[in-house]
């Protein structure tokens, strides 16, 4: 047992409600006496947010290594208007190769009990149901296994620790000839090369879209390279054909781009190292020894393939000539800022379209379309914030988006938005600044491929290439307008203690070898709602001023600390990043709080029991 067990915080767990019901557990629902004697991990998630689908594959080792002991419950807690259809869910779970329970909270009541700030978040619960830890952001695994191993101990010498199968039940493989389907391109012959994300390969089909030609890729999770039939990927979207014939894929988990000979099916790796970009990894250098996080597309533009890093929300290119890669825009916060590329703010993007001046993207968690120009300056065409989204046509200044993922440029100068949580195509032309609906009742289209006088669609939850007549007029649809359903907190105008409250894991503490290890940025929409304390500083926690003059707005804070093995006889401790974004809603009322603690690691003294 941890010396520490003794002076660890516990809260008793709130209960797990949710409308949507209870996924993976043979339709078995469960509450947490249920679970009790077991070690409960809590992820509140969003199958939207690039950074919920990092903790995903964080968790999976610690998921099989304790398998007898430890019990994670993904609680899905929406962001998106689509997000809280229960069908959507069931798709995501299979999509993201979810293996564990899966709550589905379309009304955030858990999120709210156990008053979750920010998307991922993890919680842990002991065996006798106490909240002991919880975790805000990625990075967290190696604290979470730490954190196991001491419950495990603790609670096998008091007897209350119960070991054996937890609730899981695999749900029935579907015999499509596609999964959950990401990009595709056309080839020069008439087929098209498709990601088969869900299965982790690449395919070719015929012309007609349906007919199965070859498939690359041995259809299991794996960062091997080789003949088509043993190399291997890792959840692929984007593809881009070179000018030497051969294709780039995006492989989105595996955090690499990859090459396929066309000719032979060979596969190759061009840029990554299967390691996850972290804040203070290089932004550019040799392509195959640069880590690269979630690359979703690519496109080449200018004379490079630019890349989509929907990980650390900027844009990444690789020079084919040099063999390098390089950050070209974005500063890593999340959000919505438009100019010199150093300084625009992205937020996941995830889909491409070069045309010779412009490089058109599908911002996702921004439900914005935006586009570079060749001087590298970025622009907005559709698209407010993080927080608004819709399904509205129209002048493009109030048009709404719902997370697009895929853009598509046409012969006439516009653009067609796979506007994938509307389940629509969407057209924006840039000639009059409008934006119209091409075709509806398509279920998550993530990408589009002009073909002739047809648009051919990836249908992504239909699991199939859906070929449109791009018609000629658009289509009416009723304007829906939605903001994101999370609360907005009241707090005092005038001073407020901001608080980010970091725990090292037992058995770390804070990296100071090389100067601080902590590190807070702070800014706001609009940006009048801070008259002080924006910036970026190296202490957790500071105080900002609010403007009186300002109703509601929104805090963006951005919060990382690194932790290292605390053993003096250790030369080369192992080290940890821990970060994580927040973008948290305001209400500037008198008698508000004065106080704003945003937990990464640990528990809030604060906190009520």
């Amino acid at each position: 047992m941890s010396d520490s067990s003794p002076r660890r915080v516990r809260v008793r767990a709130p209960e797990l409600v949710g409308k949507g019901g209870w996924l993976n557990t043979g339709e078995v629902a469960y509450s947490l006496a249920e679970l009790r004697g077991k070690i409960v991990v809590l992820d509140f998630w969003t199958f939207c947010c690039i950074n919920c689908l990092h903790v995903l594959d964080e968790l999976r080792e610690l998921e099989e290594k304790h398998r007898d002991t430890v019990v994670v419950v993904g609680v899905h807690s929406p962001k998106f208007a689509h997000e809280a259809e229960h069908a959507a869910v069931v798709d995501a779970v299979e999509r993201y190769g979810v293996e564990h329970p899966v709550l589905d909270d379309p009304e955030l009541a858990t999120w709210k009990q156990y008053a979750v700030r920010a998307w991922p978040t993890l919680v842990v619960i002991d065996p006798e149901g106490y909240v002991v830890a919880q975790h805000a952001g990625e990075g967290h695994a190696h604290a979470i296994e730490r954190l196991v191993e001491e419950l495990e101990a603790e609670h096998a010498a008091k007897g209350t620790l119960r070991r054996g199968d937890g609730p899981y039940v695999a749900p029935e493989p579907e015999p499509t000839v596609l999964r959950f389907p990401g990009k595709a391109i056309l080839l020069p012959d008439g087929d098209f090369l498709v990601s088969d994300t869900t299965r982790h390969q690449v395919v070719e089909l015929g012309a007609d879209g349906e007919t199965v030609v070859r498939r690359i890729g041995a259809g299991e999770r794996g960062f091997v390279d080789g003949a088509a039939d043993t190399a291997s990927f890792n959840e692929p979207q984007g593809l881009a054909l070179l000018d030497d014939g051969s294709v780039v894929v995006a492989d989105t988990v595996n955090h690499a781009l990859r090459r396929i000979d066309l000719a032979t099916g060979e596969v190759t790796t061009l840029a990554g190292t299967g390691r996850q970009w972290w804040q203070g990894s290089p932004t550019s250098g040799p392509a195959r020894e640069t880590d690269l996080s979630s690359p979703w597309d690519v496109a080449v533009f200018d004379g490079r393939v630019w890349v989509a890093m929907a990980g650390v929300h900027q844009l990444w290119a690789y020079d084919p000539a040099e063999g390098t890669v390089a950050v070209t825009a974005g500063t890593t916060n999340e959000g919505l800022v438009d100019g010199p590329g150093a300084e625009a703010w992205f937020a996941q993007p995830s889909g491409l379209a070069a045309t010779p001046d412009r490089l058109w993207l599908a911002d996702s968690e921004t439900s914005a379309l935006r586009w570079v120009d060749l001087d590298g300056a970025v622009h907005t065409a559709v698209g407010t914030g993080l927080f608004d989204f819709g399904h509205r046509d129209g002048a493009a200044e109030q048009a709404l988006l719902q997370h697009p993922l895929g853009v598509t440029a046409l012969p006439d100068g516009s653009v067609a938005v796979s506007d994938t949580y509307n389940h629509a195509l969407r057209r924006y032309d840039p000639a009059t600044g409008e934006v119209t609906t091409l075709a509806t009742d398509l279920r998550e289209p993530s990408d589009a491929v002009l073909v002739g006088d047809d648009i051919v669609v990836v249908e992504s939850a239909r699991h199939r290439l859906t070929r449109l007549r791009l018609p000629e007029e658009a289509v009416r649809v009723e304007a829906v307008a939605h903001r994101t359903q999370r609360a907005a907190t009241e707090v005092a105008p005038g001073a407020l203690e901001l608080a980010v409250v970091f725990r090292a894991p037992a058995g770390q503490k804070l990296d100071e070898r090389y100067g601080p290890s902590t590190r807070l940025l702070v800014s706001a929409t609009p940006p009048e709602l801070l008259l002080g304390g924006e910036g970026a500083d190296t202490a957790l926690s500071r105080v900002l001023e609010l403007n009186p003059a300002v109703p509601e707005g929104v805090l963006h804070v951005s919060a990382m600390a690194a932790s290292c093995d605390d053993d003096p006889a250790n030369e080369y401790p192992a080290c940890h990043v821990h970060q994580q974004d927040w973008g948290v809603p305001v209400r500037v009322t008198e008698g508000g709080a004065d106080r704003l603690p945003l937990v990464l690691a640990g528990m809030d003294e604060t906190t009520p029991s």
